[in-house]
């Protein structure tokens, strides 16, 4: 069958990313088929393969709309920092800090993406071009930060502190260390220091 893009501007359409969404993030990519997804949304299996082509272009929908959940919620929080004068310089990247904690707390099966790797990386999924990307996107978050910041070294930094966010990200959802984001941003203030 071949595959189509997501549709989900038709009704039906929506429903099925919206239910697939749910159902992947709290249950796993590998332990929900076509016919829950289908049953739940309320359409056939035919409706869903019309829709999307195929489960793994499902897959792939569903990641790219968390990633443009997580840009838009996190952007707009940044923003919102700055133009207050609450987060100017490096405590740009403190504040990035702050707000991956603030939704880590709302989203207790931790970071989808790392979820989804789990399960679909070293793999020729469509999936894991957008885990890629979501990847990438928050290395270059800190790295653009640290450069706005003026340091000269924003890319050997940047990351560094991205790694602080992913592990920080996974040892909070896993409950190794309830206060990983607090650690994160001790780590990275003492990191972003001046010399001397």
């Amino acid at each position: 069958m071949p595959r189509r893009s997501p549709n989900p501007h038709t009704p039906a359409g929506e429903r099925i990313l919206t239910t697939a969404a749910d159902l992947f993030y709290h249950r796993g990519i590998r332990g929900v088929g076509v016919d829950l997804i289908a049953d739940q949304a309320g359409v056939t299996k035919k409706t869903l393969y019309d829709r999307f082509g195929s489960k793994d272009a499902l897959v792939a929908a569903y990641l790219t709309r968390r990633h443009e959940r997580w840009v838009t919620w996190f952007g707009e929080r940044l923003a919102a920092r700055r133009a207050a004068g609450s987060a100017r310089g490096v405590e740009q990247v403190v504040a990035a800090l702050e707000l991956a904690e603030e939704w880590a707390r709302e989203n207790e099966r931790g970071c989808a993406f790392v979820n989804a790797h789990g399960e679909i990386g070293g793999s020729e999924h469509p999936g894991n071009a957008v885990i890629l990307a979501d990847k990438l996107y928050m290395l270059g978050v800190f790295t653009d930060l640290l450069r706005d910041a003026g340091r000269p070294d924003a890319e050997e930094v940047g990351a560094q502190v991205h790694l602080l966010y992913e592990g920080a990200m996974v040892a909070y959802t896993t409950r190794a260390q309830p206060n990983a984001f607090a650690a994160a941003r001790a780590a990275a203030r003492a990191l972003l220091a001046p010399a001397g």
